[in-house]
């Protein structure tokens, strides 16, 4: 057994809830991070308990860092270590440009940016730093890499999460600390329970590999990110959207 701890972010739901759950299986210690989704968050925990493995749930919003530092401060004393950090919170919205408010703005920046800011930061003051030793996974989307009609705000926060992404890794890689970028497509997640079903036929018709995404095909590769199989790999933005941009 792995003696590593991952702390992932809206893991009660989607990309998170399988991040975590296929994290937890391979060995790690997890924390699983959600805000509003308590139900779903516990019922994963003992899911997770009842294969043997070693998780446990806290409330944290990303967007206030006196939560986030407390999640961080309970995941030490209870892991002892925070090894990787999966930043997957985030919140989507379809709106045109002009229909944007100053709010909408703000919550799609808190919770995406400031929230990925913030847990990384803390993660990073907390514990990483000073062990020379960290792995920071940050989910992105397709739509942060080439921008989207009616989701500029979104788009927006993405790219902002692959420019953090690009410089961190600059900036941290001599403290042996590695940062990463996934950039998923379209996933059938809730996040896209906005797109009826012939919209959905047009992406498909575009993918060459010819289905739209699952859960499974994030969350392998953020296990993969996270072991020491890529261990040469940082900076990077991996796109995972069955060639539908390339």
């Amino acid at each position: 057994m792995l003696s590593k701890t991952a702390i992932v972010t809206g893991a009660s739901r989607g990309i998170g809830r399988q991040t975590a759950k296929e994290l937890a299986i391979k060995g790690y210690n997890v924390c699983i991070n959600y805000n509003s989704s308590k139900n779903e968050a516990e019922d994963l925990k003992n899911e997770l308990i009842s294969y043997g493995c070693n998780v446990d749930v806290f409330k944290a919003d990303v967007s206030i860092r006196k939560e986030v530092d407390d999640m961080i401060d309970y995941s030490l004393r209870k892991f002892r270590s925070i090894d990787v950090v999966v930043n997957n919170a985030g919140i989507c919205e379809y709106k045109l440009f002009t229909d944007v408010t100053e709010n909408d703005l703000r919550k799609m920046f808190d919770t995406t940016i400031l929230g990925t800011f913030n847990v990384t930061q803390s993660a990073l003051k907390k514990y990483m730093l000073r062990n020379h030793s960290g792995n920071i996974i940050n989910i992105t989307s397709m739509w942060g890499v080439v921008g989207a009609s009616c989701e500029t705000n979104y788009s927006t926060m993405k790219s902002g999460i692959i420019g953090l992404t690009k410089a961190l890794a600059k900036e941290l890689g001599p403290s042996n600390i590695r940062v990463n970028a996934i950039a998923p497509g379209i996933i059938d997640t809730d996040m896209n329970n906005n797109l009826n079903r012939e919209e959905l036929s047009e992406f498909v018709s575009n993918i060459p590999i010819g289905r739209i995404g699952n859960v499974e095909d994030v969350a392998q590769l953020v296990c993969f990110l996270a072991s020491d199989l890529s261990s040469y790999i940082t900076g990077q933005v991996i796109n995972t959207n069955g060639g539908y941009i390339v």
